[in-house]
């Protein structure tokens, strides 16, 4: 580092993540008086920062820096920080941290043209370049985790147990209160990071729903993202806010952790763990194999296991034949495995035989402290053990502390995951394992079936004016019900009714038995009132019934507005169910099911997920719950039509997407049984006039669909990409000439692999775009037969395309057909510049290309490709 009041370096002109991430000259403007000031320059001059670092006391100074900084720490009061941002962007400099208060600093981002993190952020370390720039006690030391968050205190108690666990990391990101530059662009920049290997996110607020998922995703995919929520459950103490939370991070295959026990233990783990992805891995759903120096210790492990909700792994015979001659005398166990007390390097070679079978996911050596033993060898086998497994990952329990606290010590400094009782151990195999779950079935391949929905629209959309007109946002029960029946869900027949007498004609009209409702916009739960009757046989029973309800309903609830009665014909041995759509304060939308009756708020059974939802989505949240056991039969409860059950959910969530300004829809019950679904009760709530709901998933884009001729005067379907066209895609790919594939992948392969089929088919539709060709099958299946892409890069301005057409429609159009939908969406998406590289070799591509309007030049990092580039008019 070299420390003076003077920057070399570059003009910038507008904000660059390098210059925030990873900045090569740094001036800290600090007022002496404020106390964070002092530990920001200690830090910063301690630090060993590779770059150029210059220290000022006054806001003037920044005029007078010959050179342009990168990134600017500003220690000031709050009435200096909008001078001193605006004096930056007129130096140049574009990125800052503010640690203190600061009032409207969005606003002063804004107006300045300077990108923060903070208020009130704990700073950025980069240790790789010994940037620390934090109000940190100590240095993280340089390693593969990166820590991003909003507290301060969390961030200090993280890194002090780091150091003492001589754990490293990428990168510590203090967003503070997230008023500018907040979790999702922390998280683009560590999804891209090759020095990161996993993330810990501590998060209280999210301030744009969709832009976190959509980069939590994406960093997902490409490595272990684990996160802790503080104050959630103090926040909503439904418990619902939590629970959306863990909906939404699984989506994005994050790992949601309780507390920082836990996030402390997945660090731990994910910070020295080998995963050793490909074909030679563990089988899914295995198991963790157990091996233990002692009894006790073995079962301790295997109850934290069954406590945890895994499987102890199944070992195979011919394994424990080979491990036989070790085992403690008289054990007759297969998982934990006992060895005996003077197991030595048997315990390190246990460890190692069983990460090497399929059955293990992950292996856990347990070793108590013995009497005269050769502690060291045993270490050192189990080190080696750890450090060569090519399959399952190994973690170490090495119990007590007078004694062990050495050896654990000695231990984590070789890079093991350490632990000092078996139950911590097993709760860091159990994040492995619930880490690859979520990221697996985030990444899941879904089969083709898409559900064809034809819902009247305007139906739906003429019942919510006519209840906006009369001055209402709460549906009855009956409009509720025919917004359902307008998305093809079946309702309980039923007929509104003025008064008692015609309660009683509509009953005769339906037949008996039926179920008799008041109905009324302002009593939400009618049953509090006695305003639901079950199982009335006779006219007479009906009239009484409704005359009891009408005097019952104007004596409680005087104020409550009567619109007569609601009959419908009553369903019998059937499975009660409830769903609902609802609104999170943080995540939006979202989908809520589970078992439903009257007492279904007292049952707590109750799974959550976000729209939109495919059926795979929607299989995976009826079997979250427990009603999902239930419905696919269970002792005298007959098995239900899952699928319709299926449908159901996945016509809500269509629903959300078509309707954003509903703000709520509760179904319940929800009958079901072999037959299919009926809806039997619901409301809707409206949004004000005005509001509308964000998704943070952003919907499938069905309005860029359009059929196209080809010159033979065949008609394919063009259309954006979606998951369920993963085994189209992967037909698609197998079809392709060998040299079609070099030149789209730039090698040869043969299959692509499930992941990267998952990668190209699970799109965010917000960062990229991807067009297909479909020809449907007689058999109503669709063919693939070209697909163009264009990926945002993250300047937001600039765009990848990739293009590849099948060989039987070659000549036909087509390949010029898709790369004219991309250019349409990059206009109308604020892309300004399509860019791509084609091999030198790949004459048709390059002819193709230069007649669409790019520009090409040999690429001057590798001679044998080509770079091309096309601006893109805004649309209109």
């Amino acid at each position: 580092m070299s420390l003076s009041t003077s920057l070399s370096g570059h003009s910038a002109v507008r904000f660059r993540e390098q210059a925030l991430y990873r900045p090569r000259h740094v001036v800290l403007v600090a007022d002496p008086s404020l106390p964070a000031s002092a530990t920001l320059a200690q830090n910063l001059q301690a630090g060993g920062f590779s770059g150029s670092l210059a220290l000022l006391q006054a806001v003037a100074g920044i005029a007078g820096l010959p050179q342009v900084p990168d990134l600017a720490v500003l220690s000031l009061p709050p009435e200096q920080l909008e001078p001193a941002m605006a004096a930056l962007s007129a130096r140049g400099c574009h990125a800052a941290v503010v640690p203190g208060v600061a009032a409207d600093l969005a606003g002063i981002a804004r107006r300045t043209g300077v990108r923060v993190l903070g208020q009130g952020s704990f700073g950025i370390c980069v240790p790789g370049i010994g940037l620390n720039a934090s109000l940190s006690h100590l240095a993280p030391r340089k390693g593969r985790l990166a820590l991003v968050g909003q507290s301060s205190a969390l961030a200090r108690a993280v890194l002090d147990w780091a150091e003492a666990e001589a754990v490293g990391f990428s990168h510590v990101i203090g967003i503070g209160e997230n008023d500018d530059l907040g979790f999702a662009h922390a998280l683009d920049w560590l999804s891209r990071d090759p020095g990161t290997g996993a993330i810990l996110l501590e998060l209280r607020r999210i301030k744009n729903r969709r832009m976190f998922i959509s980069a939590a995703r994406a960093a997902a995919r490409m490595r272990p993202v684990v996160a802790i929520r503080a104050g959630g459950r103090l926040a909503d103490p439904s418990g619902t806010a939590e629970a959306v939370m863990d909906a939404a991070l699984r989506r994005a295959g994050v790992l949601r952790v309780a507390g920082l026990d836990d996030l402390l233990s997945a660090a731990e783990t994910l910070a020295r763990v080998k995963l050793v992805p490909g074909a030679g891995g563990p089988t899914p759903g295995g198991g963790i194999a157990l091996v233990a120096n002692a009894t006790g210790l073995g079962l301790l492990a295997a109850d934290a296991v069954l406590a945890g909700g895994a499987r102890l792994a199944e070992l195979p015979q011919e394994a424990l034949q080979a491990l036989a001659i070790g085992l403690r005398p008289g054990w007759h166990g297969t998982n934990p495995l006992v060895l005996g007390p003077g197991a030595a390097t048997a315990l390190g070679e246990a460890a190692s035989m069983l990460a090497g079978l399929r059955q293990a996911e992950a292996v856990v050596a347990l070793h108590a402290p013995v009497a005269g033993e050769d502690t060291a060898t045993t270490a050192a086998a189990l080190s080696a053990a750890a450090k060569a497994t090519r399959a399952a990952p190994i973690l170490v329990c090495w119990a007590g502390q007078a004694t062990a606290g050495a050896q654990r010590a000695a231990l984590a400094a070789a890079g093991l995951a350490v632990f000092p009782t078996p139950e911590a151990a097993v709760r860091g195999a159990l994040h492995l394992l619930h880490d690859r779950q979520n990221r697996a079935a985030a990444a899941e391949l879904p089969g083709r079936q898409v559900l064809a929905l034809q819902p009247d629209r305007a139906a739906v959309a003429a019942i919510l004016a006519r209840t906006r007109a009369e001055g209402r946002l709460s549906l009855t029960e009956d409009a509720a019900l025919a917004v359902l029946a307008a998305y093809g869900l079946p309702v309980v027949p039923g007929r509104v009714a003025a008064d008692a007498a015609a309660a009683e004609a509509a009953a005769v009209e339906l037949g008996f038995p039926v179920v008799l409702k008041l109905r009324s916009p302002d009593i939400a739960r009618k049953t509090e009132i006695g305003g639901v009757a079950l199982g009335l046989r006779s006219p007479l029973a009906v009239r009484e019934a409704a005359e009891a309800m009408a005097e019952r309903a104007a004596r409680d609830r005087p104020a409550a507005r009567l619109d007569g009665f609601l009959v419908q014909r009553q369903a019998t041995h059937v499975q009660e169910l409830r769903m609902r759509l609802g609104e999170d304060a943080m995540f939006g939308p979202f989908l809520g099911f589970g078992l439903g009756g009257t007492a279904a708020d007292l049952l707590g059974d109750e799974g959550f997920d976000l729209p939109p939802l495919n059926h795979a989505l929607a299989q995976g949240l009826i079997g979250r719950t427990r009603a999902g056991p239930l419905l696919a039969g269970y002792r005298d409860h007959p098995p239900v039509d899952l699928d319709a059950v299926a449908g159901a959910l996945m016509r809500l969530s269509q629903i959300a997407v078509d309707f954003p300004e509903i703000a709520s829809i509760g179904v319940n019950p929800l009958f079901a049984d072999a037959a299919g679904v009926m809806a039997a009760d619901a409301s809707c709530l409206l949004r004000p006039g005005g509001q509308r709901a964000l998704l943070a998933v952003p919907p499938y884009p069905e309005e860029w669909a359009a059929p196209w001729q080809a010159r033979s005067g065949e008609v394919l379907m063009v259309r954006p990409i979606r998951p369920e066209d993963a085994e189209a895609h992967a037909e698609m790919f197998r079809r392709l000439a060998p040299e079609d594939v070099r030149w789209r992948f730039f090698s040869q392969i043969r299959e692509l692999p499930a992941v990267q089929i998952a990668r190209l088919t699970q799109i965010d539709y917000d960062r990229e775009m991807a067009f297909v060709a479909m020809r449907r099958r007689p058999d109503g299946a669709e063919d693939m037969l070209g697909v163009s892409r264009l990926i945002r890069e993250a300047d937001g301005m600039t765009a990848e395309f990739a293009v590849v057409v099948d060989r039987a429609m070659k000549g036909q159009g087509l390949g010029r057909h898709l790369m004219q939908r991309l250019f349409d969406w990059a206009a109308e998406t604020g892309i300004r510049e399509v860019v791509g590289q084609v091999l030198a070799d790949n004459a048709p591509m390059l002819a193709f290309i230069r007649a669409l309007g790019f520009a090409t030049r040999r690429s001057p990092e590798d001679e044998d490709v080509v770079e091309a580039r096309r601006s893109v008019p805004p649309a209109g």
